[in-house]
């Protein structure tokens, strides 16, 4: 696996300029709506997004890695317009109406495809472009939508170790004025959701899990992160299919293990879908 733990290993990227380093995120999205309703997660994500140009630098690049984009191998999108795609059903129509019109970055996309060696990353200059677990976040925090945004996809059937280890690949981005951006939930089953439930209330399964991870998280106890499904039912409970984990991998993975996590949105929808975000650097 390449070390990007050393600047030399970046000497191919010259469309990113050096800078402080950048924060990583994770950002427990849920549901569709909270890109639209006026509540305490979109709240949270537009004041995130006033830090940016404050306390914290502003991005050159977003770089965000989304539960809804798995693929055979991985991908960058590399087109110059990506379009916003409306990928859900049921919803109303001013949901449908959304569009996040941030610029692709073709180069920085094709360079970041070259340094990385293991996997290989291939280059989508076409099919793919925002889908509501990027623009449904991103678009609160930025929404001048004013800075380029490329997305990485995930190869849904590799083990959890190779998606940690591409976030430690992409790490030394973070110099580069990156912002690495993984968008999904740390507890998600959409079968068990409940309608009539207020954010402080969860099953005991989704609050046994969000809680363990959150502690392995504090620790920096990465392995066991990755390790999560033997957790046994509670992981299988939390997450029926877990695509909406393996964000959390890549973003874990570009930390250094000395930085803490600061955690916001720690609630749930529905009781069964775990809002936990987290900032670290």
């Amino acid at each position: 696996m390449t070390d990007f733990s050393d600047a030399a290993s970046l000497d191919g990227l010259k469309s990113l300029k050096k800078t402080p380093r950048m924060p990583v995120l994770f950002v427990g999205h849920g549901s569709p709506m909270n890109a639209i309703e006026d509540n305490e997660y979109r709240r949270s994500w537009q004041a995130l997004g006033h830090d940016f140009g404050g306390k914290l630098p502003v991005p050159q690049l977003i770089l965000c890695i989304s539960a809804h984009w798995l693929t055979h191998g991985w991908w960058l999108t590399g087109m110059d317009k990506p379009k916003t795609i409306h990928d859900f059903g049921g919803f109303p129509q001013e949901l449908f109406a959304q569009q996040y019109p941030a610029p692709g970055a073709p180069a920085a996309a094709q360079e970041i495809s070259q340094l990385v060696k293991h996997p290989a990353v291939g280059l989508d200059k076409a099919e793919w472009g925002f889908d509501h677990g990027t623009w449904s976040v991103l678009k609160p925090m930025f929404p001048k939508a004013d800075i380029p945004v490329v997305q990485l996809s995930m190869d849904y059937s590799r083990p959890a170790a190779e998606h940690f280890a591409l976030g430690r690949e992409l790490r030394a981005l973070r110099d580069h004025g990156v912002l690495i951006v993984g968008s999904g939930n740390i507890v998600h089953n959409l079968r068990a959701m409940r309608r009539d439930v207020a954010s402080n209330q969860a099953y005991d399964w989704a609050v046994e899990f969000d809680g363990k991870i959150a502690r392995a998280l504090e620790a920096g106890d990465f392995q066991a992160v990755q390790d999560f499904q033997k957790l046994g039912q509670v992981a299988q409970m939390a997450h029926p299919s877990h695509d909406h984990y393996l964000p959390l991998l890549y973003a874990a993975g570009a930390v250094d293990p000395q930085e803490q996590p600061r955690f916001f949105n720690a609630s749930y929808q529905g009781a069964a879908i775990s809002m936990r975000s987290a900032v670290w650097g």
